[in-house]
Formats: C-alpha cells, sequence, structure tokens
C-alpha cells in the first residue's frame, strides 16, 4: 500500500500533467501552505544569514543577499522541490580565511568561480559519486561541523559587557522551551525578538548587529568583483572555489537525499548539482557570498510547514528581501547575544551526539570510528570540510582495502596419483590481496602439472594478473606447467588482454 505523502505526490502530479498548471496551483489549500511556509522560513532565515555573514566576517547584507538570490534562483534551476538554499555556515567556514586575508573582492570572485566549478562537477555527474562516501565520514563531516560552529562563537564571548551571558542564557532557555508550547513560529525568531525588546526597553548596551555593519536599504544590483584579473588572483581563489564547490554539492545532495526520503519522491540530483552552481554565479555577481542547500530550514519547510513545490522557496528568498529592506533598522538593533544563541543552538543539534556515545563506540568496528575521528581532527586543523572528507575517505579506503585483502584464500589438493595438483582460489583479487596470492604455492614440491581454479574469485584490476604472471612465471623455472580455469567473462577479458603484458621486454 502506497503512503497518504505517495498518493498526494502522484495526485499533484496528475494534476499538473493534465492541465499544464505548475503543482502550487494544484488547490487553494496547496497554495496557501506554500506561501505560510515561505514566510516562516524568511523570518528564520533572517538570524542565521547575519549569524553566517559574522563567521565569514563580512557585512550582514551579503549574506542577506545571498539567500535571497540562493532561494529564488535555486526554486526555478534547482533538481529538488521544496528545499531551501541560502548563505550557510559550512560555506562561510570555507571562504571566511579568504575575505579576512584579501577582502571581500576575492571571496566573491571564489563563489563565482565555485559556482562554475560546481555547474561543472554536475555535468560530469558528481552527483553519483556519493554514494561511495562512507557514512563514517559524513558523521564526521556534521559533526566537524558543529565543532567549527562553536569555535566561531568564542570571540563573540569574548572582551564583552557581563550582560552578554546571560542574555545568551535566556535565548538559549527560550529556544528550547518555546517549541514546547507551539512550534507555529520559529523558536529562534521568538528569541531574538524578545532579547532585542529587552535590551531596548531596559537600555543595555551590548553589541548589536549594527555594531558589525550597515543593512541594505535598497534591493542588490550585479556587478563584477573588484578584483585584479589575473593568474595570481586565480592561483589565490582556486583552492577555496574547489573547497566552496564540493562542500556545497555534498551538502546540497545529502539535504537533498533526506527530503527525497520524508516527501517519498524522487529529485534529479544533477540538475540540483548544476542548479547550485548557476545559483552561487548569479548570487556572486549579486555581492553575495554563495551558499547551498540548508538542513535546518528545509526541515521547516518540509517537515513542519508541509510544503513540497518551487513555490515555497521563491517566497522564502522574496520574503527574507522584503523584510530586510522595509525592517532594517529593527534588524540594526538585534543584540549579538541572540544571535549567538541562536549558532549554539545550531551547533548543538548539528553534532551527532549518539555518534559519540560510550554504548555506541563499543559497538562501532574500530576502523568506522578512526574515520570518523580522522575526518573531524582533520577539519577542525584546517577548517577546511573538503579537506577532512577527503582525508577520510582516503582512510576508509585504506581500512576497507586491508580488511577485503584478507578475505582471498587457496587451497590446495593433489591428485590420488600425484601427477597434478589443484589450487581453488576463492575472494576478490585486487592489488591488496594479490599481494599475498603469490606465496600461497608450494614451488619446489608442486607436481608438474598445476591447475588455479579461479570459479569462486574475481580479478578486479592488472595487479592480480601481474600476480597470476609471476605464479607461472615461479613454476616454469622449475619446468612446471600452470593451467588457469574457472575465470568468468569479466575477469577473461582482462586476464587474455593484459596476461605477459605487465613486465619488462613484452
Amino acid at each position: 500500500m502506497s503512503s497518504p505523502l505517495s498518493q498526494t505526490s502522484k495526485l499533484r502530479a496528475r494534476f499538473q500533467k493534465n492541465t499544464g498548471k505548475p503543482d502550487w496551483l494544484a488547490s487553494t489549500k496547496v497554495f496557501r501552505t506554500e506561501v505560510l511556509a515561505g514566510l516562516v522560513v524568511a523570518l528564520a532565515l533572517i538570524p542565521e544569514a547575519i549569524s553566517f555573514s559574522i563567521i565569514a566576517g563580512v557585512d550582514p547584507a551579503v549574506g542577506l543577499f545571498a539567500s535571497f538570490t540562493m532561494a529564488v534562483v535555486i526554486s526555478v534551476v534547482g533538481g529538488r522541490k521544496a528545499m531551501i538554499s541560502a548563505a550557510t555556515g559550512a560555506m562561510a567556514l570555507v571562504i571566511a580565511p579568504l575575505n579576512h586575508e584579501y577582502g571581500l573582492g576575492y571571496l566573491i570572485a571564489a563563489v563565482i568561480l565555485g559556482g562554475l566549478i560546481q555547474i561543472v562537477l554536475g555535468a560530469l555527474g558528481v552527483a553519483k559519486l556519493m554514494r561511495f562516501v562512507p557514512r563514517s565520514v559524513m558523521v564526521g563531516f556534521v559533526n566537524a561541523l558543529a565543532v567549527l560552529i562553536f569555535m566561531a562563537q568564542v570571540p563573540e564571548m569574548r572582551d564583552v559587557p557581563w550582560a552578554v551571558y546571560p542574555l545568551i542564557i535566556g535565548g538559549l532557555a527560550l529556544m528550547v522551551f518555546f517549541p514546547k508550547i507551539t512550534k507555529a513560529v520559529p523558536a529562534p525568531l521568538v528569541s531574538i525578538v524578545i532579547l532585542t525588546v529587552i535590551t531596548i526597553a531596559a537600555g543595555i548596551a551590548v553589541p548589536t548587529v549594527g555594531d558589525k555593519g550597515d543593512l541594505p536599504s535598497s534591493l542588490p544590483v550585479p556587478g563584477m568583483p573588484d578584483v585584479p584579473l589575473t593568474l595570481d588572483t586565480l592561483t589565490t581563489i582556486a583552492p577555496y572555489a574547489f573547497a566552496f564547490a564540493l562542500v556545497g554539492l555534498m551538502e546540497s545532495l545529502m539535504t537533498a537525499k533526506l527530503v527525497d526520503d520524508i516527501t517519498d519522491t524522487h529529485s534529479n540530483k544533477t540538475r540540483e548539482s548544476v542548479g547550485q552552481g548557476v545559483a552561487n554565479v548569479i548570487t556572486g555577481l549579486f555581492g553575495g557570498m554563495g551558499g547551498c542547500a540548508m538542513i535546518g530550514q528545509t526541515m521547516i519547510n518540509v517537515k513542519t510547514s508541509g510544503a513540497r513545490t518551487r513555490l515555497s522557496t521563491f517566497l522564502s528568498g522574496v520574503f527574507l528581501l522584503l523584510l530586510v529592506v522595509v525592517f532594517g533598522p529593527v534588524v540594526s538593533d538585534i543584540p549579538m547575544a541572540a544571535l549567538v544563541a541562536v549558532m549554539l543552538l545550531v551547533a548543538f543539534a548539528t553534532f551527532d551526539w549518539h555518534s559519540v556515545q560510550p554504548k555506541t563506540l563499543r559497538r562501532m568496528p574500530v576502523g568506522e570510528t578512526t574515520v570518523m575521528a580522522v575526518t573531524v581532527a582533520a577539519v577542525v586543523a584546517t577548517h577546511n570540510l573538503a579537506i577532512g572528507v577527503v582525508l577520510g575517505c582516503l582512510v576508509a579506503m585504506v581500512i576497507f582495502a586491508k580488511r577485503v585483502a584478507h578475505l582471498a584464500e587457496v587451497s590446495g589438493v593433489v591428485d590420488p596419483d600425484g601427477n597434478q595438483v589443484v589450487y581453488a582460489v576463492t575472494g576478490e583479487l585486487f592489488f591488496a590481496s594479490s599481494n599475498d596470492l603469490v606465496y600461497q604455492f608450494d614451488y619446489k614440491d608442486d607436481p608438474d602439472d598445476v591447475v588455479i581454479d579461479l570459479t569462486d574469485a574475481h580479478i578486479w584490476d592488472a595487479s592480480s594478473v601481474a600476480a597470476l604472471d609471476a605464479i607461472e612465471t615461479k613454476y616454469a623455472q622449475r619446468g612446471k606447467k600452470v593451467t588457469i580455469v574457472g575465470l568468468n567473462k569479466s575477469s577473461a577479458e582482462m586476464h587474455d588482454k593484459l596476461a605477459g603484458q605487465l613486465t619488462a621486454g613484452h
């Protein structure tokens, strides 16, 4: 029996096909749900966009414009309906060092180049490679992101008036307990509003958003980044742009998969990958800091508000811009303590606490825990999420290869008359397992007729063929003949193509 979500999705798809109208016009109820969901998400985006701007070391306008353009563009070109893309902490952390050292122009240039890289990677089918990222790397990625977000808040809690600390504690308490009363309004927004009212009404002097930079009072305009168009500029921004592209695609594709599961619908991951690139290029041209899919805001849109179409994503960006431009002076009075509280809660909620519980660590294989720890350590040490993911994948590959290498076994049986020995090889033969293969034969005492049966084995690479060549050579040096039998089709093709061609003189 299909789920209600699946039936609803099929009905909407049938309506759209039959009428030619967008799915958000399927009914008045659907339209109302999409509009309200977009408004709620826009309200929830404001504090985080400002917070992520501060992490990146740029004016709040840069993050707010990025959230606006990302949401609006991805609603048109993206491959996952109802998913929210905006300025994110992960992307801010990747490009923050570039901004601190070289300035905003280089950051914007890196965003544009990162978007172009995403378009190329998307067109090449990089989305299909996500299935090779181990779960332990994913967990390490999420945990490292949480640690970096927390570390980014520490400077905002140093050398500040004492009133900042009770405000942060109060903000955290509001966000924890308010959802128990109602979830109609995002708790972070409620916390920010209440703390802002308290600081203004009581005249409490604490750092505010306005102290970080002026908010926009007009719409963003397109333009090129103010950087020299030289090879030095390219070499400076390229590493950051590549990391930006990888992190953005990883977060977006992971979020898209999550929404697929929640809505019981399939999304076009290749289109989403290319769409993220297009959105980042346009965002950079409008002076934004770039972004990717946001797990938190997407859950508000899809799970809490029940949105399912592109309209909610589009309106979240439109409403965000209207709120900022119209109510900019009010946003400037938001105390930094309120935003710090939001980000501390985001860090706490992002961290996978189950993964570090003693009970979980005892049950998990040591290799899995090692991969997660390496990923976290590399990210925290380098402040680069992409480096951590790559190192984590490399460690996972080494551990996997070491584990599989011992699965290849050789057992020999000599005929009763002593004229022939049959070696049965079982398991996967590749560069790791084939290295030990050569030493599992009795070259000196075996009879003159040797049969190697590979019926229960598979040849994966040239290393395995080279190992079989070495075995035949060792027997031939003693005047003995080797016959290889039982090769499956793909193994036979590789063996026939490479046998005798992998050593000097051939």
